[in-house]
């Protein structure tokens, strides 16, 4: 195998591996905007935005501050778009989180990957192969049966409507983030994600804030969500450099996977048969899309 193939199928791995820990960074993540926004905890949709930017702008800055050398901006335009963006994805999926049950707003956000597939052909010209578009739509039908766990029918309400906002932005962040990523570097993007998300969600946040004495417990959990954020955006900008927007639409079906295992211990909730036949289903579809998706160049 010559030295730059290898290189390159080094480098893809190390992408996929960058999705898989987003997903568990991610899964946590909604796991804890879940506990922070029931009722008797405190916090809101708007509130818990709010933080996730103020704590991924200030972990930016500080490892800024460590890195000389790592805020490195070029394209403001399309920086600033993938900050606009992301503020709606995130504002209106903590909304839907809030106001509908956790499965069937995961349903309605986890379209978003197949949008931003369609968008990618018209933006990027990519050219998914038949394979990768088999790998998605098991991948889909395998999130479909987790989070649907055997149910048909979708109650939308405001709570729906938000989620599917929310899937159509995510899917503009994600095509972005693969444009930024020829110019920029993670770091940079992710910090622009916080300075211009921050406005969007900022009037959702008017709302009291829960005190500090007394529930010093709950803001831990609050920051420890952020961090994950933190965590979970830097990792996925990071492998956007090396997958396409196709390839990377599979693996990304690897969040409510996750999200849906993790749900079982930390939140009780009850693992059916449809739901672990949907995760063998989404893990074939990954499989198989990672083997055989890839377009072979010369």
């Amino acid at each position: 195998m010559p030295a730059a193939t290898a290189a390159l199928s080094r480098r893809r791995l190390v992408a996929r591996a960058e999705l898989a820990g987003s997903a568990v960074c991610f899964g946590l993540m909604a796991i804890l905007a879940r506990k922070l926004t029931l009722p008797g905890a405190g916090f809101t949709a708007g509130h818990l935005a709010v933080l996730r930017f103020v704590v991924g702008a200030l972990a930016s800055l500080a490892a800024f501050r460590l890195l000389p050398g790592l805020y490195r901006p070029s394209n403001y335009r399309l920086l600033v778009t993938r900050g606009l963006s992301g503020g709606a994805v995130v504002v209106l999926y903590f909304y839907a989180l809030a106001h509908m049950p956790a499965g069937e707003a995961g349903i309605l956000y986890n379209v978003f990957p197949v949008i931003a597939v369609v968008m990618s052909l018209f933006l990027f010209q990519e050219r998914p192969t038949i394979h990768l578009w088999l790998a998605v739509l098991a991948a889909s039908l395998g999130v479909v049966l987790v989070l649907g766990q055997g149910h048909a029918g979708l109650s939308l309400g405001r709570g729906g409507v938000a989620a599917l906002a929310a899937a159509v932005f995510a899917a503009t962040s994600a095509n972005a983030i693969r444009a930024a990523r020829h110019t920029e570097n993670a770091a940079t993007i992710f910090f622009y994600f916080c300075l211009a998300g921050l406005p969007v969600v900022l009037p959702f946040a008017l709302d009291p804030w829960p005190r500090l004495g007394g529930a010093f417990g709950i803001w831990g959990l609050a920051v420890l969500m952020s961090l994950l954020a933190y965590g979970g955006q830097l990792l996925m900008s990071e492998a956007y450099g090396t997958l396409s927007v196709s390839e990377a639409a599979v693996w990304l079906q690897l969040l409510p996977i996750v999200q849906f295992l993790l749900a079982v211990p930390l939140l009780g909730e009850r693992a059916t048969a449809f739901g672990l036949a949907g995760v063998l289903i989404t893990v074939a579809g990954v499989t198989y899309g990672t083997l055989f998706g890839h377009r072979r160049r010369a």
